[in-house]
């Protein structure tokens, strides 16, 4: 009989009540969860150990979680989802998450099976193709390839995270269709309900990657829709 891989989640968090209640519910969802206390410890684990999710604490000795994952970004461990964890109602806080690389977030206090819900749906998210059967993509200077998770603008390689990636091959593979920031949460993100500025971040972070080859064009009151070139084509 097979074995199930079990996911390793790193929690990075340095409030010991907070971050033992976490352990406990992840690993009660099957979860193999490893906790530290510091941005640099947690920096240390993600070198050390292999990491399927990290947990980030916007509030952290030694390295908060923003300056974590804008290091994860530029790492060698790009890919690797973020979930932020951010005080309640700072919204400058989980927006600058958001920029800086953040896949998720979630606001104190929070309720620790939603989190677990939350690193099950990013998990989920970053190991499910979201481009409509297809195999690659092109549209104009922009390149996607789906199986190898590449994203191409002309010859230069251009690194995403598995969100700002999903969103590109989702736009690429349903062009001039117009979809609102409800629809792109719950069709690429997996959610019904959540932070609309979520999407928001993502799209403009997209379109800093992409540069002058960006087609995300803003349809005001309506949402964003990837306006195609003559030479569109699917693979």
């Amino acid at each position: 009989m097979g074995t199930v891989a079990l996911m390793h989640i790193l929690v990075a968090d340095d409030d010991p009540v907070v971050a033992d209640v976490v352990r406990r519910y992840l690993q009660r969802d099957g979860m193999d969860v490893v906790v530290v206390a510091s941005g640099a410890e947690a920096l240390a684990e993600i070198e050390r150990s292999p990491i399927d999710l990290a947990v980030l604490d916007v509030m952290m000795p030694e390295g908060d979680g923003i300056e974590v994952c804008r290091t994860i970004r530029a790492s060698d461990h790009p890919d690797l989802p973020v979930i932020m964890l951010t005080a309640l109602g700072d919204a400058d806080d989980r927006v600058l998450g958001l920029e800086t690389g953040a896949d998720d977030y979630l606001a104190k206090p929070f309720s620790p099976r939603e989190l677990s819900l939350r690193v099950q749906s990013v998990l989920r998210r970053a190991g499910t193709h979201v481009g409509n059967g297809v195999d690659t993509v092109t549209d104009g200077d922009v390149h996607v390839d789906v199986p190898a998770r590449e994203l191409w603008v002309g010859s230069q390689s251009v690194s995403t995270t598995k969100r700002e990636f999903d969103l590109v091959t989702f736009f690429l593979a349903h062009p001039d269709v117009v979809f609102s920031r409800d629809e792109l949460l719950e069709k690429v993100w997996g959610w019904t309900v959540g932070d609309l500025s979520t999407v928001t971040v993502h799209v403009k972070r997209l379109r800093a990657k992409l540069g002058d080859a960006s087609q995300i064009d803003t349809v005001w009151g309506q949402g964003y829709r990837w306006t195609s070139t003559a030479g569109a084509t699917d693979a």
